[in-house]
């Protein structure tokens, strides 16, 4: 007798799950967790009520625990990068600390910039000297031989102020002792000249920093050569010390931010030359995020150079003022620069 065909095991019902019912229950949570994610945004804490605040991390778990089922039953992609998207942004902003623009500018003057500055003193120190090397090498040369002033200063920018001009003539260009004010004009076509060059030859010294600093030493004696020549011109006729407060009275503001141009710029090229362990890329990068800061610097001494040249300089024509604020702008950014502080920590 054969045996009777014995009759297939019951099947084993999985449990039922769908993208479909899965959305349709978590789905609410994920709205009103992005609703407030955008509203954290654009108001801040502050804009969030105490209900909603509460919300905010309930939500926030909520939506973890989502993406971590959908990541396991892996469900379909576009729900899976919308979830991640979500979680990710609600770390962001629930948990991440969040600045404002005007906070994070009062840590850049506060902090970031003079601490940059500090760490390019040497640096600093060896642009300083390479500017005074042209300013002693050009005022030496006219103060020997008047004639090598025509190959420092452009004839159409000295405007009468070269060697064969009279002491007269000279003090009037000065804002004040005189009453030429062609001559006062005249003087300041070259202030502008002067400032517009300085500028020009700052951000140039700093671009071709990469070039293993070459440019930048270069062009920064260069910087130094016309105004050697100038004031060789006056301290021949016993002006030295009136011209010196004419330009010391911006001067300060404007020759620091130049020389802090070149130490910018040749952080980078020292860094290209001698990467260490490692690639000059990186050593060239490290370098240029230190610089960079440097050169936001700069622009905002220039602007402030700007001012004094064309507003303090007009208004105030004693020589001792003039030095008085010189040296009072001197001592501001040294010590603002390497005086030392310490950051709060939050």
């Amino acid at each position: 007798m054969q045996p009777a065909a014995s009759s297939p095991a019951p099947a084993i019902d999985a449990p039922g799950f769908s993208t479909s019912r899965f959305r349709a229950e978590r789905e609410g949570d994920w709205i009103a967790f992005d609703k407030l994610l955008t509203k954290l945004e654009k108001k801040g804490a502050k804009g969030l009520g105490s209900d909603e605040l509460l919300q905010l991390p309930l939500l926030y778990r909520a939506t973890l625990s989502s993406l971590s089922i959908a990541r396991a039953t892996s469900l379909d992609k576009a729900m899976l990068d919308h979830l991640e998207a979500l979680s990710m942004r609600g770390y962001f902003l629930v948990y991440g600390v969040r600045e404002s623009r005007m906070s994070r500018l009062a840590r850049f003057l506060r902090y970031d910039w003079p601490a940059a500055v500090r760490a390019v003193w040497k640096e600093t120190l060896v642009i300083a000297l390479v500017m005074l090397l042209g300013v002693l090498t050009s005022w030496s040369l006219v103060a020997g031989n008047p004639e090598w002033y025509y190959n420092f200063v452009q004839e159409e920018l000295s405007g009468g102020r070269d060697p064969r001009a009279s002491v007269e003539f000279l003090r009037s260009t000065l804002g004040h002792g005189g009453e030429d004010g062609e001559a006062q004009s005249g003087l300041h076509v070259f202030a502008t000249y002067l400032f517009t060059h300085n500028s020009r030859v700052s951000i140039m010294s700093f671009a071709l920093g990469f070039a293993f600093a070459v440019p930048t030493m270069m062009l920064e004696y260069y910087q130094g050569i016309s105004l050697g020549a100038m004031l060789a011109v006056f301290a021949g006729k016993g002006l030295g010390v009136d011209f010196g407060g004419w330009l010391f009275i911006h001067g300060t503001t404007e020759l620091f931010a130049a020389v802090l141009s070149g130490a910018a710029g040749l952080r980078i090229g020292t860094a290209v030359v001698f990467p260490g362990a490692r690639t000059r890329l990186q050593a060239a990068s490290d370098a240029g995020r230190t610089a960079g800061k440097v050169m936001v610097g700069v622009i905002l001494m220039l602007l402030v150079a700007g001012l004094l040249e064309g507003f303090g300089r007009q208004l105030i024509t004693g020589t001792a003022m003039r030095y008085g604020i010189g040296t009072l702008m001197l001592s501001f950014w040294l010590a603002y620069y390497y005086i030392p502080r310490r950051e709060d920590v939050a």
